[in-house]
């Protein structure tokens, strides 16, 4: 309980001596002077958007199989001849693309280094932070290029060998989320969740499903979106297809996310939960 509410009611409380009025006024005048200062807190410069021509890899994590229409009319895989060298790296590609964001800055008015000075930056910005974006004192470094695109355009297998392996994308931390049902009230509160994220976030890793049936099982980079009173249209980086951004779509009636037909899925609706940004997903 508080002093206050012990005091007996029947006691009038003594006067304030002179020594402890002063004392008093001078930590008044102290708190006045501090919030009158003139230099005022320090405010963080707004950050860039997320621009896809810069700030994506220029090579697309490849697919393991050709998807298609049988006779039958059954959405049907063979494998593809020849076999890719570069797949199973949705997730890799969604987070390292969201690292180089948060944490690189690139100067492409220094001298182009060797392959040992990217290797080595470019572990740095795979281990970095996924939270929130570094100051920009302390982003890293990256000499000879303007953005993501050109350098991984002129530095692909280095980036493909330093960025993590396929082994990221079978064991991310957020998986065992999948094996749950997913409801129309979770994906109705999930698409509020991304919308609050993104605003404050900037970037979002989502994972993109159908259970059991595993008809997709992917990771896309989420940066923008756009509300209509019937539905909200998510726009993301598909590691998949680095050509030009994809469209998740949210229809606020059925309380569903949807995904139009592409080389890998025959369409229809999806469930989506957000990942990397807490300690259990």
């Amino acid at each position: 309980m508080s002093e206050v509410q012990n005091r007996n009611p029947n006691t009038r409380p003594e006067k304030p001596r002179a020594s402890i009025w002063i004392a008093s006024s001078l930590l008044a005048l102290l708190f006045v002077s501090g919030c009158c200062s003139t230099q005022g807190p320090k405010i963080d410069p707004t950050p860039r958007s997320f621009d896809f021509q810069r700030d994506t890899f220029s090579f697309p994590n490849q697919l393991l199989w050709e998807y298609f229409y049988d006779t039958n009319g059954n959405w049907v895989t063979r494998d593809r001849d020849p076999k890719p060298t570069y797949w199973q790296h949705c997730f890799v590609l969604a987070t390292a693309t969201k690292q180089f964001f948060f944490n690189a800055r690139f100067e492409p008015d220094k001298p182009i280094g060797d392959d040992r000075t990217y290797r080595k930056l470019i572990r740095q910005v795979v281990s970095s932070s996924l939270r929130k974006p570094a100051d920009e004192d302390k982003r890293i470094l990256l000499p000879g290029y303007p953005d993501l695109r050109s350098f991984s355009r002129a530095h692909e297998q280095l980036l493909k060998d330093n960025c993590g392996g396929a082994w990221h994308s079978y064991f991310q931390r957020g998986h065992w989320r999948i094996v749950f049902p997913f409801t129309r009230h979770e994906q109705q509160n999930m698409s509020k969740q991304l919308l609050e994220h993104l605003a404050k976030n900037q970037l979002l890793i989502i994972h993109v499903v159908r259970f059991p049936a595993l008809t997709i099982n992917h990771a896309l980079l989420l940066f923008d979106a756009k509300e209509s009173e019937k539905e909200i249209q998510f726009i993301t980086y598909d590691p998949n297809n680095p050509e030009e951004p994809r469209l998740i779509t949210y229809n606020r009636e059925q309380r569903t996310f949807f995904m139009a037909p592409n080389d890998y899925f025959p369409g229809g609706r999806i469930d989506v939960y957000e990942v990397d940004h807490k300690w259990n997903y």
